[in-house]
């Protein structure tokens, strides 16, 4: 067997479509740069739910809500399968040699044709405030969330105008959240928020993180945000200065199996997730809190249609 690409390389070289096909699926229908299928990662999906654009080298199944690169499709598609042994499995499947490295255009993981045009405080745009209260998470994430408002060029050098809440990553990357949307502009990268020097709070992604402080005001610990499991062992190595380390994963095959990862290089860590036994994260768990908890101002219960 050929000597492996690093993660890095494989998700700059490597081929969702390619992957997909080499693994026997075949997209539904194509729209432009986008190819979808039905979702391999369920069993249910009776319409073309998972969509690849292998141009930006990314993936979203919209009947799970969850996405991201190659490593990260190939963490979802072989559950129990540690990061090192996904990366092998992608490149057998695709087939990349080290000497085609300088032969094969390398093509960024996000998209790089896009312009920052503003960054605003939180407050200013209604449809991003909506989702960060309906995620339950618009106070606690003032101090750390911005509106990001930018704009991405097409192939013809049409610019179409985009806004999403966002954090910076470690790398100077924006991880971009809305409604409709999940990505990241320029390099995917760790957040790091400080504080206690000794105790450290661990999390797939930042709404996790804020659901946490929203329910942990006081608690004072310093948070790691992976934004994606691909810097999980990034996460690992920015832990060990920590002596006290707790883990918020998914309740999910990769969350699971990267769970395991972590422990098994640091067995002092703590496995948290059983805080939201029965959901997916940690913010459905806030969610469905928010949802199902009586509402008592008159004037927001006439808003949301309830008879008095």
């Amino acid at each position: 067997m050929s000597t492996l690409l690093n993660a890095r390389e494989l998700k700059e070289q490597a081929s969702i479509v390619d992957l997909l096909s080499r693994l026997g699926y075949q997209p539904v229908k194509k729209s432009g740069k986008e190819h979808f299928y039905l979702s391999m990662l369920r069993d249910s999906d009776t319409k073309p739910s998972m969509c690849v654009n292998d141009r930006l080298g990314v993936w979203f199944d919209h009947g799970c809500g969850k996405g991201g690169n190659i490593i990260d499709f190939g963490l979802a598609y072989w559950p129990g399968s540690t990061f090192n042994e996904v990366v092998e499995k992608i490149q057998s499947a695709v087939e990349i040699q080290p000497e085609q490295r300088s032969l094969r255009p390398r093509r960024p993981v996000k998209v790089r044709n896009y312009v920052i045009e503003e960054i605003k405080d939180l407050g200013t745009h209604p449809a991003i405030t909506n989702y960060l209260k309906n995620r339950g998470v618009f106070e606690v994430a003032r101090p750390y969330l911005s509106e990001i408002y930018y704009a991405v060029e097409d192939d013809k050098g049409q610019r179409k105008a985009f806004f999403s809440a966002g954090w910076q990553n470690e790398t100077a990357g924006w991880e971009v959240r809305n409604k409709y949307f999940k990505g990241c502009l320029g390099n995917k990268g760790i957040t790091f928020i400080p504080g206690d020097l000794k105790r450290v709070a661990v999390f797939e992604g930042f709404l996790d993180g804020l659901s946490w402080l929203k329910e942990n005001e006081n608690a004072g610990e310093s948070l790691i945000i992976l934004n994606t499991l691909t810097l999980l062992n990034e996460g690992i190595a920015r832990a060990k200065q920590f002596s006290s380390i707790d883990i918020y994963f998914d309740h999910d095959p990769a969350g699971h199996q990267a769970t395991k990862d972590f422990i098994k290089a640091l067995p002092y860590a703590t496995d948290r997730s059983a805080i939201y036994k029965g959901y997916n994260d940690y913010n459905d768990k806030l969610v469905d809190m928010l949802r199902t908890q009586p509402i008592f101002d008159p004037f927001e219960r006439k808003r949301k249609g309830f008879s008095y």
